[in-house]
């Protein structure tokens, strides 16, 4: 099991070979994930970095593929705590460390910040690494 965060959700349904692989090992994300991807896939087509057709097919690739929702009751509370303790204003990036950290597993992202920030609360890797 993995926790996936919006950076390597992103990627991944802009490249369905390399979202097949992240669903091998059995993605899970916290809801926000999805509202994430959507609003990012959003602002890629309002920059025109993307059409509104790429957007709408990686967006239903991420819809379709198996990564399983996961919001535990504890999950924002640890979130909070961690974006206390690591002087962070908002807690999105914290609940995707949170969620890895009560589950026991790795979070993929490509997000080099917070790789750097969090490495302490949980193993983080980017998609290759998998």
């Amino acid at each position: 099991m993995i926790v996936l965060d919006a950076t390597a959700a992103i990627d991944a349904a802009l490249m369905p070979r390399r979202l097949e692989q992240l669903v091998r090992h059995s993605p899970v994300a916290p809801a926000l994930l999805w509202s994430e991807v959507t609003s990012t896939l959003r602002e890629l087509v309002w920059r025109e970095r993307l059409s509104a057709e790429e957007a709408q097919v990686a967006l239903d690739r991420l819809l379709d593929a198996k990564v399983e929702r996961r919001a535990p009751r504890r999950l924002y509370e640890e979130a909070s705590a961690l974006a206390r303790e690591l002087g962070w204003a908002k807690t999105y990036d914290a609940e995707y460390v949170a969620l890895a950290r009560m589950l026991g597993c790795r979070l993929v992202t490509l997000d080099g910040r917070l790789r750097r920030g969090a490495a302490r609360f949980a193993e983080i890797v980017g998609p290759s690494d998998l």
